[in-house]
């Protein structure tokens, strides 16, 4: 497990599924998540994401994100495309609605962060994010991210287009 100040990123549990399917149901979080049409997922879907998941994996990585100060389950990050040639990986994030605005995010980031540039011996981190996610966008600059690149209106989310940001780290410009 991977302990920051407010968070734990641990492996997923089977008791996590029922949580975690209505924080990814909530149309807030959704339509920040996906591009395509923001269908709810159902119980067979999570339950065939989560007997997916390989600790023994040599390319994606999922954690559970736990609060600290109870035990509870209240989001997930993770590791997407590792690229071991040229150093680099993509990250991802959400949190349930409930825990938005609090710091959880933001610590979860930093301890993802931290595992891949000293345990993983990464160079870069990336990630995608819509423009309209604001408060993610804060999150990320909090934690180091720098814009490298835009898609301009490569989203279409309530009756507008928006675009998609990428952004990055280097492990020299991490703290």
């Amino acid at each position: 497990m991977l302990q920051g100040k407010l968070v734990r990123l641990r492996a997923y549990d089977r008791k996590d599924i029922p949580k975690a399917l209505e924080y990814i149901n909530d149309a807030e979080v959704r339509k920040f998540l996906m591009p395509g049409i923001p269908f709810p997922l159902r119980m067979e879907d999570e339950i065939k994401w989560y007997e997916s998941l390989n600790p023994f994996s040599k390319g994606e990585y999922s954690f559970a994100i736990e609060r600290l100060e109870d035990n509870e389950y209240i989001g997930g990050c993770g590791i997407n495309h590792v690229d071991w040639k040229n150093s680099r990986a993509e990250v991802g994030i959400f949190l349930g609605k409930p825990f938005w605005n609090e710091g959880y995010g933001t610590d979860a980031m930093k301890v993802l962060l931290n595992f891949i540039f000293n345990e993983m011996n990464l160079n870069k981190i990336y990630l995608n994010v819509y423009s309209l996610n604001k408060r993610a966008i804060k999150s990320y600059e909090k934690v180091g991210f720098k814009v490298e690149g835009l898609l301009k209106q490569h989203i279409y989310r309530e009756g507008l287009y928006h675009d998609e940001i990428i952004m990055a780290i280097l492990k020299s410009e991490w703290k």
